[in-house]
Parts: structure tokens; sequence; C-alpha cells
């Protein structure tokens, strides 16, 4: 055996030593991706129950909103309404209400200008 046979005896034994230790780590690893998708699987089959879970909560919130949102405007409607009865009846009976006091307010004045005698004058 010639220097260079036994210097690639030792480079294939260093490159078989450098292989078994890389294989240790290296199967380390697959067995870490292989706990990492059953991580997944595992997340991804509790996640799909929630999922369905959320959106079916997500419909029933829509139609209590929309039941909400015609309850308001059922309210604003009634409010609407309420102020322009309110409107007409201070229309309606305000104006006769001033004339009434007017009225009585003139007849209350003439009354008590009757009573009281004026003074230089007598009545007969």
């Amino acid at each position: 055996m010639t220097g260079g046979d036994i210097a690639g005896l030792i480079a294939a034994g260093v490159f078989a030593l450098l292989v078994l230790l890389l294989a240790v780590p290296i199967l380390k690893l697959g067995r870490v991706f292989d706990e990492v998708r059953t991580s997944i699987r595992s997340i991804s089959d509790g996640a799909t129950p929630l999922m369905d879970e959320v959106t079916a909560t997500v419909s029933t919130t829509n139609q209590q909103l929309k039941k909400v949102d015609g309850i308001a405007s059922n309210v604003s409607d009634a409010s609407a309404n309420i102020s322009a009865l309110s409107s007409l009846v201070a229309a309606t009976l305000g104006s006769p209400l001033i004339k009434v006091a007017a009225f009585s307010y003139g007849v209350r004045s003439a009354f008590t200008s009757r009573r009281k005698p004026s003074s230089g004058r007598r009545s007969r």
C-alpha cells in the first residue's frame, strides 16, 4: 500500500465517522418534524369544530342584530310620530288658548275698570 492509498482510507474512515456523527442529529430532527406534523394535525382537528362554532355564533349574532336594527327603526319612527303629534297639538290648541286668555284678560280688565270709579266722574 502506498501513502496515497493510506490517505484515501483515512479520508474514507473520517468521512464515514462524520456521516455517523451527523446521522444522529438528522434522525432526531426527523423525529421533531414528525412531532410537529402530529401537533399541527391535532391542532387542525381541534380548530375545525371551533371554527364551526364561531360561524354559528356569528350567524346567530347577525340575526339578533337584525332584530335590534328593526326595533331601533321602529323606535325612531315612533319618536318622529310623537314629535309630529306634539307639534300638531301645540298648533291646534295653542292659538285658541291664547285667544281665550286674551279674551279673559279683556273681560277681567273691563270688570275691574267698571268697579273702580274714576276720579272726578260719578256714575248715575
